[in-house]
Formats: C-alpha cells, structure tokens, sequence
C-alpha cells in the first residue's frame, strides 16, 4: 500500500513540474508561496535558457 501513496506523490511532483515549464515566470516575479519544486524546476529552465544550444554543422559529401 505504501508503494502507491508514494507513486501518487511521484505523479504529483511531475505534474507540478509540467506546470512550471508551461506556467513559467521570470525569477523575479515568482510568488514565494510557489511550491518548492515549482522554484526548483522554474530554476533549471532559467539555467537552460542560460546556455547556448549546440548548432550542429553538416558536411555534405557528394
């Protein structure tokens, strides 16, 4: 039984954490009444958004 009280806090969390990237607000303007995994996941898409993406370079050969 407790197997499935903790997968339900798993789902949860992971809900949370799709609302956060969906519902996502500049560090500043960020309620501290947000859950802590809100922050969390709101933190590492401001680091994401930090960081360049690679731009892949193609060498086309005939």
């Amino acid at each position: 039984m407790s197997s499935g009280v903790l997968e339900m806090d798993m789902i949860e969390e992971l809900k949370m954490r799709r609302w956060a990237r969906e519902n996502y607000v500049p560090k500043n303007e960020r309620p501290h009444s947000w859950h802590p995994v809100v922050h969390e996941e709101m933190e590492k898409k401001d680091y994401e958004g930090a960081i360049p993406l690679a731009s892949p370079k193609f060498i086309y050969r005939n």
